[in-house]
Parts: C-alpha cells; structure tokens; sequence
C-alpha cells in the first residue's frame, strides 16, 4: 500500500485534464468506484475495506491557484508548494504565511457558501 500519491493537478506546470485528475482523486478515495473512461477510470475497482490513499498535487502550484486546488481536492489533500513558497519576493516564510493564509481563507469561503 501507500499513504500518498501523485495525482496530477488541474493547474501549475503538471495540468491535466479536470475530469481526468477527478477520477483519480475518487479513486484514491473510495471504496468502491465504476469503470468511467471519461474520467480515466478504465475497469471497475472494489478496494473492500483498504485504507483510501492520499491524493498528492504539485509542480507549478502557488497561491494564487488556492481557489482552484481547495474547489478540486477539497481537505483531504497533500499540496505541495515549492517554488511557489521559495519564490515569493518576500522570501521563504513569507511565502508560506501567503500559501497558509490563501488556504484558511478558501476554504473558510467554500464552508460559507462563496
């Protein structure tokens, strides 16, 4: 087993497509998931009672992709921000006071229905 993986992201320098990233985020999560495809899902998959793995998403992120990252990974996620923590102009703590403030705040959004 694992405990994390990389599943691509739908922004940053390692898009994918959305439905694609989507259907590997639920099959890292759910027990039980239908062949779809569309979402890249190419046969029926019954984990039975196996811990979900977590889904992993970096390469190119920062700040300003939160919104999209919380909308698409939702809580239960690794985000791994890199350059984008190292390269704020402000320097390294800076960069991750913005990464952890961008995240309270989209996410504190979505809860309140915005």
């Amino acid at each position: 087993g694992g405990d994390h993986l990389h599943s691509g992201t739908v922004v940053g320098k390692l898009e994918g497509e959305r439905e694609v990233t989507l259907g590997f985020v639920d099959l890292m999560r759910d027990d039980y998931i239908e062949k779809d495809r569309s979402r890249g899902i190419y046969f029926t998959q019954d984990w039975v009672s196996l811990p979900g793995v977590m889904p992993v998403a970096s390469g190119g992120i920062h700040v300003w992709h939160m919104p999209a990252l919380v909308e698409i990974f939702g809580d239960d996620a690794c985000l791994q921000f890199g350059g984008g923590t190292l390269g704020h102009p402000w320097g390294n703590a800076p960069g991750a006071a913005a990464n952890r403030v961008a995240l309270e705040a989209c996410t504190q959004a979505r809860n309140e229905g915005r």
